[in-house]
């Protein structure tokens, strides 16, 4: 691994405790009476209802246990800086582009059962996942086949997950009208270094530290992602 790529390196324990403590914590804002409540209702991000959010925020989770307990993919691993910087597709892609579109019809196929049968769903994947992750060697790779022929280490997999679970958490809940969750700073930490990663590859260090550090010159935006 070269210097470049270091950073971006959260592996071991740690994010794997991460990620399975955010699984659980918003699955259980999943289960809450305002989401099933407003399960038609359009959500705060533009053309997503809140199930499509719900279910776009859980997808790679359902299918998670399912991709451990296939072979060893033997895809080429690539790094998570290669993954963010070369591989993704969506990342700069507006709300209105094809795969924009996509992810969103992946969503509301994903929770097109309801809120109680995707709630159930969530739980009983999160369960196999308790034993699953933990039991993974070190390095194991998964392959995603709609991703590409290659295969990111679980660890990193995880850190994306991890990110899109807290991020896609306050989504829903301020769709909602649930108060933003709180997660603990073990959770928020690599998903705060990630996301400040992304926010330098889209718009260079020079904004993202004026953003961070200098009301009087800051952009109107350093969202990353």
């Amino acid at each position: 691994m070269t210097v470049t790529e270091e950073p971006w390196n959260w592996r071991g324990g740690r994010v794997r405790e991460a990620f399975l403590e955010a699984a659980g914590r918003v699955a259980d804002l999943l289960a809450e009476p305002a989401v099933a409540h407003a399960w038609n209702d359009p959500s705060a991000l533009k053309d997503f209802s809140v199930r499509g959010l719900a279910g776009h925020t859980f997808r790679q989770e359902l299918e998670l246990p399912g991709l451990l307990a296939r072979p060893v993919p033997t895809e080429p691993v690539v790094s998570l800086r290669e993954y963010y910087l070369e591989r993704v597709v969506w990342l700069d892609a507006g709300p209105d582009a094809a795969v924009s579109a996509r992810i969103r019809r992946s969503g509301e196929d994903t929770a097109a059962d309801g809120h109680a049968a995707l709630l159930a769903r969530v739980r009983a994947a999160v369960g196999k996942l308790r034993t699953a992750v933990p039991e993974a060697p070190a390095g194991r790779p998964v392959h995603v086949p709609t991703w590409g022929e290659w295969s990111l280490d679980l660890d990193d997999f995880l850190l994306t997950r991890l990110m899109e679970l807290v991020v896609h958490a306050d989504d829903l809940a301020c769709s909602v009208g649930l108060p933003a969750p709180e997660f603990p700073e073990h959770l928020t930490a690599p998903v705060v270094d990630l996301l400040a990663r992304l926010a330098v590859r889209r718009h260079g260090p020079a904004d993202v530290i004026r953003g961070l550090a200098r009301v009087e010159r800051a952009p109107a935006s350093i969202a990353g992602i």
